[in-house]
């Protein structure tokens, strides 16, 4: 009896996904990009907004700089409806104040930067999530009881990250090839 050598076979590395091999028209990749810079700057202005009390959301006297609290104020205030009421309520407290306005900076930047951007899509989808059910819209009453701009700004987030839309107009490109987010993809 014979033995015989099985063929070792030899795995390609799995191509580099860019944004090209999902988006395959400028025209598109520069719609996502516009997309990518008005949601997060979305985020961005609310961090800024709220800590220095530009007057449009948050008056001068409300800023985090001069002693606001952004989301005890957010969390306590009769905005805040429905089932999930008590549970809202209960957790505010200057952590969730730090808690949310790192996270609207964060999103923000991420976001704008065109870095991270599936962190930070994720991280923007829970909060706006949580803001969507804090102020309960399947009230009657509500405008949409559904799709109201917070499930809007979610899903936007998701697909500017499902299409790397930080690559068009943004450091998506550089930021894929730093040693960290090669090896661990999720960053990206």
């Amino acid at each position: 009896m014979t033995a015989t050598a099985t063929p070792r076979t030899t795995t390609a590395p799995a191509p580099v996904r860019t944004q090209e091999t999902i988006v395959t028209t400028t025209r598109a990749r520069r719609s996502l990009a516009l997309l990518r810079l008005g949601t997060g700057f979305i985020f961005l202005w609310a961090f800024l907004d709220k800590t220095f009390g530009l007057g449009y959301s948050t008056p001068r006297e409300n800023a985090w700089i001069n002693g606001g609290a952004p989301s005890q104020g957010f969390l306590n205030s009769p905005a805040v409806i429905g089932p999930f009421k008590d549970f809202f309520q209960s957790i505010a407290s200057p952590a969730t104040d730090v808690l949310f306005m790192l996270g609207m900076l964060g999103v923000g930047l991420a976001v704008m930067l065109g870095i991270g951007v599936r962190v930070a899509a994720w991280a923007g989808s829970a909060i706006m999530l949580m803001m969507w059910a804090a102020e309960w819209p399947l009230t009657a009453g509500s405008t949409n009881p559904v799709m109201d701009y917070h499930v809007v700004y979610a899903l936007a987030l998701v697909v500017v990250a499902l299409t790397l839309a930080g690559d068009t107009w943004g450091l998506g490109r550089k930021w894929r090839e730093l040693p960290l987010v090669r090896t661990y993809g999720w960053l990206r």
